[in-house]
């Protein structure tokens, strides 16, 4: 059992839902091995190790062993991923193992579960130093919480008030064995070269520095936490749907907008935007005439803006030219170019060719007198651009019958319609209703 000097080092566990465990991420090290140890010794029964095989050194195969056999001597399940790395990830190799590896932990989760990992006092300082270093605003101070929502359930960091050096003394007690990762010694790699050169000299010039970067780090978050409540009320104010009102964006000052639109973004799921980004959005974005069809781009992100909205969405893949398919079977048809599924009950009871919009084209919506210019009908009903040659139409002999939840002709209710052959497209975009319906 643990000595009664290091009771200290768990905090109380975070509460549980009926059914929920604590899930360690476990890679080996001196960290997530003491605390797999300490939580196993508190006696936790929802209890289980993930260990990520991210496959980077020759030695990783061993460091699974390692791993299974701690799991093995403290009775915790364990269970063991592998992790993926594509070659050229924009955010490097480090910063792609570390995506690979927070994805697999999430999907190891159960709703409800708390995922426990080994950070510490000595990685917040080197956090809020690296951060600083980068011009990061206050919520990159903020650093790491001790608890934080992690979707499906919650992520903990109880070792974060406690330095390395408790952390070793207590392995060195409870002869812990562990495995020294080499590239924590590189000094390549930023934090690496802080831990063992950058920090070493101010801790010995300013002993309990890394106290106060930690408690930089809580004064930071507390700041952080004012900053969204703000931004939720500015939300709030200004919402039209999921997008933003452009003039009422423009309303706000400066500071309030961009804390505003890093707030909806992250809020969103999207990657937050880097100061340069956010000037970019000022003048490229919001500064556009409301006819215009402006596009910011950055990773995994994409803003678009039309009439009064500003919209944030995944990139858009380019759309396919020419026919998309011939549908004379079956009950489903996939699109390209990410355009969604076009399904229905029955096959078609005719041969239906699928293309995409030619906004030059007129149709004869039933009813109507008169033809009509596609592009004025999507501008009647506030269609976006972008949506506009992603919606499928629906052909007959040549000729454009049906665009999906927008129009169809005479002929196509009698000829198809009337018939009693419906179906629907299945989409993920924003600004239409899903399914859509013909």
């Amino acid at each position: 059992m643990a000595s009664r000097r290091y009771t200290h080092l768990i905090p109380a566990l975070p509460a549980l839902p009926t059914g929920a465990r604590i899930v360690v991420a476990c890679s080996g090290g001196l960290d997530s091995t003491v605390l797999l140890h300490a939580l196993a010794m508190r006696g936790v029964d929802a209890l289980i190790a993930v260990h990520v095989h991210h496959g980077l050194q020759a030695a990783a195969g061993d460091w699974a062993q390692h791993c299974q056999a701690l799991c093995d001597r403290l009775g915790v399940p364990m269970q063991l991923r592998h992790a993926a790395i594509a070659d050229g990830d924009d955010a490097g190799p480090e910063g792609a193992a570390r995506e690979a590896r927070y994805a697999l932990l999430r999907a190891a989760m159960q709703p409800g579960d708390v995922l426990a990992t080994a950070h510490h006092r000595d990685d917040q300082a080197e956090t809020v130093l690296l951060r600083l270093l980068r011009g990061t605003g206050v919520h990159g101070l903020a650093a790491m919480r001790p608890l934080t929502d992690f979707a499906p359930g919650r992520l903990w960091r109880p070792l974060l008030d406690q330095p390395r050096a408790a952390i070793r003394d207590y392995a060195l007690q409870q002869g812990l064995t562990w495995i020294d990762d080499p590239h924590n010694r590189h000094l390549r790699y930023t934090r690496s070269w802080l831990r063992g050169h950058g920090l070493p000299p101010w801790r010995e010039r300013f002993p309990g520095i890394d106290e106060r970067l930690a408690r930089t780090a809580r004064l930071a978050a507390d700041a952080a936490e004012l900053l969204d409540e703000r931004a939720a009320e500015d939300h709030a104010a200004i919402a039209a749907g999921s997008e933003l009102s452009v003039s009422g964006l423009l309303a706000l000052s400066v500071a309030r907008r961009h804390n505003l639109v890093r707030w909806w973004l992250q809020q969103r799921g999207f990657r937050p935007p880097f100061a340069e980004h956010l000037d970019r959005i000022d003048r490229e974005i919001l500064g556009a005439g409301p006819e215009t069809e402006p596009l910011l781009q950055w990773p995994g992100c994409e803003l678009r803006r039309y009439r009064d909205r500003l919209h944030a969405m995944a990139p858009l893949p380019p759309v396919p030219d020419g026919v998309w398919a011939e549908w004379t079977s079956g009950t489903r048809i996939e699109l390209p170019g990410d355009c969604g599924v076009l399904e229905a009950d029955l096959p078609p009871p005719r041969p239906v060719r699928v293309r995409g919009l030619r906004l030059s084209e007129r149709i004869r919506p039933v009813g109507d007198a008169h033809s009509r210019e596609c592009r004025k009908l999507f501008q009647q009903l506030g269609i976006p651009p972008w949506l506009r040659v992603r919606i499928p139409v629906l052909e007959l002999d040549d000729d454009a019958r049906c665009i999906a939840g927008i129009a169809m002709t005479a002929q196509w209710r009698e000829s198809l319609a009337a018939q009693g052959w419906q179906g629907r497209w299945r989409h993920r975009f924003a600004g239409l209703a899903s399914p859509v319906v013909w």
